[in-house]
């Protein structure tokens, strides 16, 4: 694991591998620990960075940490890695983070892939909003109802939510939750359709969060991508490392 500060901004992230560079964006309730699974193979053909966003994992927050701001810090950070183009890979409301520095800035990107993710409006609210209205005092028992009410079995997964736990970790929860804001890619899909960079939308057959048909294929057509669609839940990554290790390998090194 690396530190890098970039400005006010504490970046914590994993740094694995050489070659063109790959930045893996976790979405919420998660961390950089998302990825711990698919780093070790995407790691032997290339430069694997994955950052905890602002006020996740153990990276700083005292800034904003809606995601048209996390897009703003990761162009900072890609600029203090000098990292002038990279391959984007984000996953849940990481998405929206990604699709927004793509419009922002498209050069910098190499290639882009979208995972189990938002689309205009839909960022699927109505499972955050017990979190967004959670009461602060009571932010200390946050993570484990969280833990409980999700049903977390894989180990992984148990470690990235319990890495929430306490007071402060709860707080980060709930600030993260109540940042969440679709208009902020509600407007963005006509720029979305003008992208020119290589295009992936990859979803899991049993997202039970954020649909397949209603989200997916949706964003698939916005951004005249190809869908893959691999067996799994929401958490990819951790449900399907080996096929979706394959499925990003053939698609980065094409588009490289």
């Amino acid at each position: 694991m690396s530190s890098v500060r970039v400005g006010q901004d504490q970046f914590e992230l994993i740094d694995e591998g050489r070659g063109d560079p790959v930045v893996l964006l976790h979405g919420f309730p998660a961390s950089r620990l998302l990825w711990q699974r698919v780093v070790p193979g995407l790691s032997e053909r290339f430069r694997v960075l994955a950052p905890d966003l602002l006020g996740y994992g153990k990276s700083s927050g005292g800034g904003p940490v809606d995601l048209a701001s996390q897009a703003d810090a990761l162009l900072r950070l890609f600029d203090a890695l000098d990292l002038p183009r990279v391959a984007l890979v984000a996953h849940d409301v990481g998405t929206a983070a990604a699709q927004i520095l793509a419009v922002r800035a498209p050069e910098r990107l190499r290639a882009l892939v979208l995972m189990d993710g938002v689309h205009g409006r839909e960022w699927a609210m109505a499972a955050v909003e017990s979190i967004r209205t959670w009461d602060p005092a009571k932010a200390a028992s946050l993570a484990k109802v969280l833990a409980r009410t999700m049903r977390v079995k894989d180990p992984a997964l148990r470690e990235i939510v319990a890495s929430y736990e306490g007071e402060e970790g709860g707080r980060r929860l709930i600030r993260a939750a109540q940042a969440f804001d679709p208009s902020q890619t509600e407007s963005i899909g006509e720029e979305l359709r003008k992208l020119s960079m290589p295009r992936l939308v990859v979803w899991g057959d049993q997202d039970q969060y954020l649909s397949l048909r209603e989200i997916g294929e949706p964003l698939a057509k916005t951004l005249g991508a190809r869908l893959v669609v691999l067996p799994g839940g929401h958490f990819l990554p951790l449900d399907a490392p080996g096929p979706l290790t394959a499925t990003l390998l053939s698609f980065l090194t094409e588009a490289r």
